[in-house]
């Protein structure tokens, strides 16, 4: 019986599921959160050895008590992989301010809340890892992205924050900046021009954040940064 937990946060049609079914074929138990009950429902029968929770992310009572769940249903995380997004875009003067709000609800909030329900668990058993994904307006905000980047570039900074701290308590906290169009559904129609090269494939991104996630402790990584080889940086 597998007794490895990972938590996929934002388990959405491309990377989320991705990255589920790579920790799946890695041995783990997978939790997999998102709000939509029947998205998660279809993974978990294509997905051996996973499990749905739906769930808000940014609710402080919601994360608690979902992951008190999953360690009485799976056992308790030894990874958490965040990968849950919110994203508002437009000209600045346009932004309402509830738009960057909720963006900084999903995208940083919820990270230190659901970093805060695990890792006292990883503390008791001697360490963990969690790695967050991000994009490359963490890094630089550019137009359109003004209710975006900013919650970008603070997720960065508190994933970076928690890896000074929880690093030296054995567990390994990383960020994976996707530079690239990630090759969903809907990125297709909106590029509908643009050759394969120009795409980043959910399971390349997933086998990366597997890898960063298992890296020996004489050599972690904080921050990876992947892009298509054809990519403009």
């Amino acid at each position: 019986m597998r007794s490895t937990v990972c938590v996929v946060a934002g388990v959405g049609p491309g990377t989320g599921a991705a990255l589920s079914r790579r920790f799946a074929a890695g041995g783990y138990r997978v939790a997999m959160l998102a709000r939509d009950a029947q998205r998660l429902a279809a993974l978990e029968r294509e997905i051996e050895g996973s499990r749905g929770y739906a769930v808000d992310v940014t609710d402080t009572a919601g994360v608690k008590d979902v992951v008190e769940r999953i360690r009485l249903d799976l056992g308790a995380p030894s990874v958490l992989v965040h990968n849950a997004v919110s994203g508002h875009f437009g000209e600045f003067l346009d932004v309402a301010p509830e738009a960057l709000e909720q963006t900084f609800r999903t995208n940083v909030l919820s990270l230190m809340l659901l970093g805060q329900a695990v890792v006292p668990h990883m503390l008791a058993a001697g360490g963990g890892a969690i790695v967050v994904t991000g994009n490359t307006a963490a890094w630089r905000g550019v137009a359109n992205f003004a209710a975006f980047a900013p919650s970008k570039a603070a997720q960065r900074i508190l994933a970076q924050a928690m890896a000074r701290s929880l690093g030296p308590k054995g567990i390994h906290v990383a960020y994976v900046v996707i530079d690239a169009v990630i090759d969903v559904p809907w990125t297709r129609q909106a590029f509908a021009s643009k050759p394969n090269e120009f795409f980043a494939r959910p399971a390349a991104i997933a086998e990366t954040v597997y890898h960063v996630a298992h890296q020996d402790r004489s050599a972690w990584t904080f921050e990876v940064d992947l892009r298509p080889f054809g990519e403009k940086w």
